[in-house]
């Protein structure tokens, strides 16, 4: 095993030359003859008492330096031994008798509610040996340390494992939360009191707070979680010091970049509020996480590097005794030196083949031999995270632990008391039920009075005590002790007052003769929202980086920059007006270069209000084609754990951030947010339109009757100048997603209808100058800033009239809005692609062309970009002219001759480059 004192011979086989990891070796001695001294000594150990017992004393005089402050760098990895020793562990509180009967009836009823769901005409199934590998880990923790919400100091936040959920329903239902008729709905959620086959707090909003299957979100979010909490007791918004997040990971999960990718973060912000228990039961879904290696010893040293406080919890009290024959650590390198997979296969086998194959030297024999435990008791040699005592020591450890997040890397066995069939099979995560034997089996190992009658059938019993047992009532104390039921999710806050109409008046004023991006003037509009005194405060701009871009510095001064540790240096511009200051009670999230930690803060301060009470606006602004395209999983958790807030997709458009090309041009993240049925997707081109969608959504997620809503706005870094709201114009019409924006009112030969949206409304108010000056077309325009919402409504329609087939068809608002136009082919032209006004095609009455930008992005001005993808006003002249020649009103030639005046290559392509050369 390597530590930060391993020995290892230089090339010429020097064996007195030491190699430290990272020590201080090159600083000048002040006492040589001292060191001299210590070298000698050590090398006397070696030579009299051997290597061994060298590295034990190494190891002391680390544990000893460490324990005086002499800051000595810590080792990455420790034997492969539980961290807490037996004489250290503190007396266990509970009745242990009492608990283990607890567990046996989650267990049991864990199991048959799987089992249940996979009975004929339903065969839903579920996972079963993940819980029964985590059980103890859970259960140490719900009698002893979740606190629930009515907790004085308020309750903690579970982060299940997704797999484990059976157990939490199957506790749910000992304390009376569920009954036997919804266990029997599991994974059947259409049903009415249906429960949910994960964490899903969108499906189940009363019972589950944070949704975590989406492998690695879970434990990300876990770690912003904790730092929100942190950052609302910093704000003065909630006493949050009490509480605390626990995260249950799988060791096989921690292969997820996103499980991984913020453990500096939770080290960095001191996050000793945060505890993750990752349950090591050795196994992937298919087999063995390291098969060949060891992934407790290798999760040690990723989270000691990354700062946190590490506790192993490997061996039950059985190994206690074993240990303590160990003098000379012939047990421990066994230990260490068995790789994982053959762990696994000795979970399988008999005595014999445990004492043939592990304690096989003529040290381990006589350990073996003097403990007096025979080949009986060696296959039931415990894991720790099976241990009540081990698993309660290092929970109690881990909450007495400040200035470090702290992680329980504890092993267990999955499937573990299942019975053969499955415990440590590589195909447990593929089994979803219990045969007749095999429940006897289960029945018998845990201890449950249930006759085999009631086991003949097709459909296993519960087993409840009743309400008046000792166990259930012992169950329910320690409940109200810790404050309550958990999890459970509850909205308890009062309403807030929102800004008056008038104060987002300001943008629909236009800006003048001034050049306007909608990207600034979405800033300016959070600045005068920032003044409001109930809203302004609870709003959390999260800025992943490069806020300057967005003209977001402005605020570094005033709202400042979230850190827990202030600002202990002079920042380099400290005399300039838009100086970068940080602050504890900083209102700016700046995350630095992470999406993906961005979106998990997005998710905790978005459902805040549940969690905390505290209703809080996330407003996230990213370049859009690092929102959607990068984190869309992270966004559909964050409408699962019905978060609310904005995402402000800037520089959105596939010709709009010119100069980056290919995937970094975005010309689909409205198709992205189609997806997601908790998003609404607007693509505005004007400021007003920005207001109204802003105030909009600001009363949907805050007003009277709040939705748990997120909203996608597309904004742009391209200055135009910006008209006032046209007069007249009801803003719901806006909202709708469709309006009759301007209409050329000079009579010609033959009428159009330009439909438009984002940064691709420059060129069509150009393109109908050009159409009504130079080819006597006269081209409406219409803004559509919600194709989005606008197919939703049309196939919700359509759904209706076919459900409801002799009522009166219901008309979808795109064809109730353009049948109103004047006439003439429809043209949709956007800066994405022609799928998205391809969404509404189906409900445009009549025919309908599209201009849009398919293909990969090209690094070039956006002029250039426009004439390519063929959305320049030029283009969508020729296709006017086009469509006009198709509806019999033009010849052909005249869009030959528009082609040929403005210079457009009628051979290029872009969005076809794989499939022309085909």
């Amino acid at each position: 095993m390597e530590d930060d004192m391993s020995e290892t011979a230089n090339p010429q086989g020097d064996p007195q030359r030491i190699i430290t990891d990272g020590m201080p070796t090159q600083l000048p001695d002040m006492d040589p003859a001292e060191t001299q001294e210590w070298v000698d000594s050590l090398d006397a150990v070696v030579e009299h008492h051997g290597r061994e017992r060298a590295r034990y004393l190494m190891l002391r005089l680390l544990e000893r330096s460490r324990e005086a402050g002499v800051g000595v760098p810590a080792l990455r990895s420790t034997d492969y031994i539980n961290t807490i020793p037996p004489s250290r562990e503190p007396d266990f509180p509970g009745d242990e008798d009492i608990e283990r009967r607890i567990r046996a009836y989650v267990r049991w009823n864990a199991a048959v509610m799987v089992t249940r769901a996979q009975r004929p005409g339903v065969g839903v199934g579920g996972h079963i040996a993940t819980y029964a590998s985590a059980a103890s880990l859970y259960e140490v923790g719900f009698n002893h340390f979740f606190r629930g919400r009515e907790h004085e100091g308020g309750g903690d936040q579970l982060f299940i494992q997704g797999h484990g959920s059976p157990g939490i329903y199957s506790r749910a239902f000992l304390e009376g939360r569920l009954t036997t008729e919804e266990l029997d709905l599991f994974r059947q959620e259409s049903q009415p009191g249906g429960l949910s086959s994960y964490p899903h707090p969108r499906l189940m909003p009363e019972f589950w707070e944070f949704p975590t299957v989406s492998m690695g979100l879970g434990s990300l979010g876990s770690i912003y979680q904790a730092r929100f909490n942190r950052y609302l007791h910093n704000r003065g918004f909630s006493d949050t010091s009490q509480q605390r997040v626990w995260a249950f990971v799988g060791d096989g999960e921690m292969d997820e970049p996103e499980a991984q990718g913020a453990l500096t973060v939770a080290a960095r912000e001191e996050l000793d509020n945060l505890v993750w228990v990752v349950n090591c039961n050795l196994q992937r879904l298919d087999g063995p996480v390291r098969g060949n290696g060891k992934i407790i010893q290798e999760l040690e040293s990723l989270f000691r590097g990354a700062g946190w406080n590490v506790i192993k919890v490997v061996w039950g009290r059985k190994w206690d005794q074993l240990l303590s024959l160990d003098v000379n650590g012939a047990l421990v390198e066994r230990m260490n030196n068995t790789p994982d997979g053959q762990f696994q296969t000795y979970t399988t086998k008999d005595g014999d083949y445990i004492r043939e194959h592990f304690f096989n030297s003529p040290e381990l024999k006589r350990i073996l031999g003097e403990s007096g435990l025979t080949e009986a008791d060696l296959p039931v040699l415990d894991r720790g995270g099976h241990d009540y005592r081990k698993v309660y020591a290092a929970y109690k450890a881990a909450t007495e632990h400040t200035g470090q997040p702290t992680v329980i890397l504890a092993k267990t066995i999955k499937g573990w008391t299942l019975g053969p069939d499955f415990e440590a099979r590589n195909a447990t995560h593929q089994m979803k039920k219990l045969t007749r034997k095999a429940l006897k089996g289960f029945r018998d190992r845990i201890g449950l009075d249930i006759p085999d009658s009631e086991l003949e059938g097709d459909l296993p019993p519960y087993h409840h005590p009743g309400k008046d047992s000792e166990e259930v009532e012992y169950l329910m104390e320690r409940r109200a002790e810790l404050g309550g039921p958990i999890p459970t999710r509850k909205v308890q806050y009062q309403g807030i007052d929102l800004p008056e109409h008038d104060a987002y008046g300001e943008l629909k004023k236009g800006s003048g003769k001034s050049e306007v991006a909608t990207t600034m003037a979405f800033v300016r509009l959070l600045k005068d929202l920032f003044k409001h005194p109930e809203l302004g405060p609870r709003i959390v701009p999260i800025i992943p980086d490069e806020a300057r871009t967005f003209g977001m510095d402005t605020m570094f001064s005033t709202e400042k920059i979230y850190s827990p540790h202030g600002q202990n240096y002079e920042s380099v511009d400290k005399a300039m007006l838009l100086s970068y200051q940080e602050a504890t009670d900083g209102q700016i999230l700046h995350e630095g270069i992470t999406e993906a930690g961005s979106m998990a803060s997005f998710a905790a301060v978005g459902s805040s209000y549940a969690t905390h009470g505290q209703p809080m606006l996330p407003i996230y602004i990213f370049y859009s084609m690092f929102g959607f395209q990068r984190t869309a999983d992270s966004i559909w958790q964050a409408a699962d754990q019905r978060s609310r807030g904005f995402l402000i997709g800037a520089t959105a458009g596939r010709t709009t951030l010119n100069g980056e090309g290919l995937q970094h041009q975005d010309g689909h993240s409205p198709l992205y947010a189609l997806t997601n049925p908790a998003v609404e997707a607007f693509d505005p081109s004007f400021a007003f339109e920005v207001a109204t969608i802003t105030e909009a959504g600001i009363n949907r997620m805050f007003g009277d009757e709040p939705e748990d809503v997120i909203y996608y706005v597309t904004v742009y870094n391209e200055p135009t100048t910006q008209p006032a709201i046209p007069e007249g114009l009801d803003e719901e019409e806006i909202l709708d997603g469709i309006y009759r924006y301007a209409t050329y009112e000079d009579e010609r030969s033959h009428r159009v209808q330009l439909l438009s949206s984002g940064s691709a409304m420059k060129e069509t108010l150009r393109a109908q100058q050009m159409l009504g000056e130079e080819w006597d077309v006269a081209a409406d325009i219409w803004s559509v800033p919600g194709w989005v919402q606008l197919h939703r409504d049309g196939v919700d329609c359509m759904t209706t009239n076919r459900d409801h087939p002799t009522a009166e068809p219901r008309v979808p608002l795109m064809t109730r809005k353009l049948e109103a136009s004047r006439g003439g082919p429809f043209i949709a032209v956007t800066d994405y692609q022609k799928a998205l006004p391809g969404l509404v095609e189906p409900f445009v009455p009549g025919r309908f062309a599209i201009l849009g930008t398919d293909g990969f992005g090209r690094s070039d001005t956006r002029e250039a970009l426009r004439r390519i993808f063929r959305i320049d006003a030029e283009s969508i002249v020729v296709a006017a002219l086009y469509e006009l020649s198709l509806a019999g009103e033009v010849k052909a030639e005249l869009a030959a001759e528009a082609i040929e005046r403005y210079g457009i290559d009628p051979d290029l392509r872009v969005w076809d480059e794989l499939h022309t050369h085909r």
